[in-house]
């Protein structure tokens, strides 16, 4: 105990073992959802489940023990939500790529953010894009989330007229558990209940295996309709071959031609503003909330945290998964008192106990992990609370950077047109030198790519 209490510095930081290990079990409650999650978002852009799995579990083994035992600091790390939806449904199912492309840009986009971290770079680029664009990026992908959650839960559905529409049919066995679980999930949420959306999973899973039973929920495979039940509790852990180096495979589909090479930069260039806005709002609210920062909004061990970020995301890469980053559940085992590296060491733990028992998140369907989807999306559309809605430089770029994400089906669509939109914006203002040099490298290249690149093919 005294050995613990020395190397993480628990007298120091006003904690002790009990409360960091119960804070460490309480981060692990309220973002374990990301196994079943990821899996399966990540499994319908053609990866094996199974291999996402331990990918998924193993990379927030990775990134959660770094912030832990390097880092010294209570944060939890796995792969990210909003990241792996453009992952899967952007740069693959709408792009067209292989997932071994999107992991090739991980990787790289992995190695960069190393960089970025032991020098100011990521600052500089963190100010190029304003500040009320980002939260609007930010609220943007949360509705993308919410749209893919309605989509696996079947409740939109496409519609030849109207592109999509409400599902005429909710009462279906699989739409209309997803539906209960949703309010389950809400009601459990409301009340603050410590991993409601974990609850609220297996809560619909729960419900869907008594369906099952009862004869309203059909197994139909060729419908996408499969067994509730597990094939086991516990197995040997699935094999991680499927997407062990896969992204080194992508690396020659991304330099194969210039036009692969141009994609290939925007999609690094996405995953990697998304990954430090996203890590950078994280760690400012967390550490604040841990009573971590000095006055200046700074905290201890942050480029050691950025550090951490940066190699869990490449050792994910290789292992065949999306970008890894901070969570902001770890804010709840903040609330029950953790303080030090501790608290994410013993949720790393976790993490690690959880890989044996995949027969049984193996088995969760869509519809179930769908509530879950929903409220993350939700919970990603608070930063809109500080939204300038009376300046034009900020509504026409916010609001173009949203319905692209939503309507197009596209992350990387609503920060081009954001972007884009925004540089129009402040031309028209007389103010073109207020966005900077960056900002204007990305408009020139959003640009070639939208409307000069097809011009190009077509020549060609």
């Amino acid at each position: 105990m005294e050995s613990l209490e020395r190397f993480f510095k628990l007298k120091e930081r006003n904690t002790n073992v009990k409360t960091e290990i119960i804070a460490g079990i309480t981060t692990f409650v309220t973002m374990a959802y990301i196994l079943p999650v990821n899996m399966n978002i990540l499994s319908e852009s053609g990866l094996d489940s199974g291999a996402v799995f331990m990918a998924t579990a193993l990379s927030a083994v990775i990134g959660t023990m770094l912030m832990g035992l390097f880092a010294g600091l209570p944060f939890a790390q796995a792969p990210g939500m909003g990241l792996n939806a453009f992952f899967a449904y952007t740069v693959v199912l709408t792009m067209g790529y292989e997932p071994s492309f999107a992991l090739a840009a991980v990787l790289v986009e992995g190695l960069i953010f190393i960089l970025l971290s032991v020098t100011n770079v990521r600052t500089k680029l963190m100010e190029a894009i304003p500040k009320q664009l980002r939260l609007a990026i930010s609220a943007g992908i949360g509705l993308f989330i919410m749209f893919i959650g309605f989509q696996n839960a079947n409740i939109i559905v496409g519609d030849p007229a109207t592109l999509v529409a409400v599902n005429p049919n909710l009462t279906e066995a699989a739409t209309a558990l997803a539906i209960i679980g949703l309010a389950i999930t809400i009601i459990l949420w409301i009340k603050k209940v410590k991993g409601s959306l974990l609850i609220g999973i297996f809560a619909t899973w729960i419900l869907g295996m008594v369906a099952q039973v009862a004869g309203w929920y059909q197994v139909i495979p060729d419908a996408g309709l499969f067994s509730l039940f597990p094939s086991g509790v516990v197995s040997l852990p699935p094999s991680l071959a499927p997407t062990f180096g896969l992204c080194f495979t992508g690396l020659k589909t991304a330099f194969s031609s210039p036009e692969n090479i141009l994609q290939f930069a925007m999609v690094i260039l996405t995953f990697l503003y998304v990954d430090i806005f996203d890590t950078l709002g994280t760690f400012a609210g967390v550490a604040t909330k841990a009573k971590l920062v000095d006055e200046n909004g700074n905290f201890p061990g942050a480029g050691r945290a950025f550090t951490s970020d940066a190699i869990a995301t490449t050792c994910g890469a290789i292992l065949g998964t999306s970008t890894v980053t901070t969570f902001v559940e770890s804010a709840s085992g903040v609330e029950e008192g953790g303080r030090t590296g501790l608290t994410a060491v013993v949720t790393a733990i976790l993490f690690l106990l959880a890989i044996p028992f995949f027969p049984i998140i193996g088995a969760i369907p869509g519809f179930a992990t769908a509530p879950a989807l929903i409220m993350v999306g939700i919970m990603m559309c608070e930063p809109m609370r500080d939204f300038e809605w009376d300046k034009a430089d900020v509504i026409i770029p916010g609001v173009f950077a949203i319905i692209f994400m939503v309507v197009g089906y596209s992350i990387s669509a609503g920060i081009m047109w954001g972007v884009m939109s925004y540089l129009l914006v402040k031309v028209v203002q007389g103010e073109a030198n207020k966005p900077g040099a960056v900002m204007w490298v990305l408009g020139v290249l959003f640009v070639i790519k939208l409307f000069i690149f097809p011009i190009i093919e077509k020549l060609l």
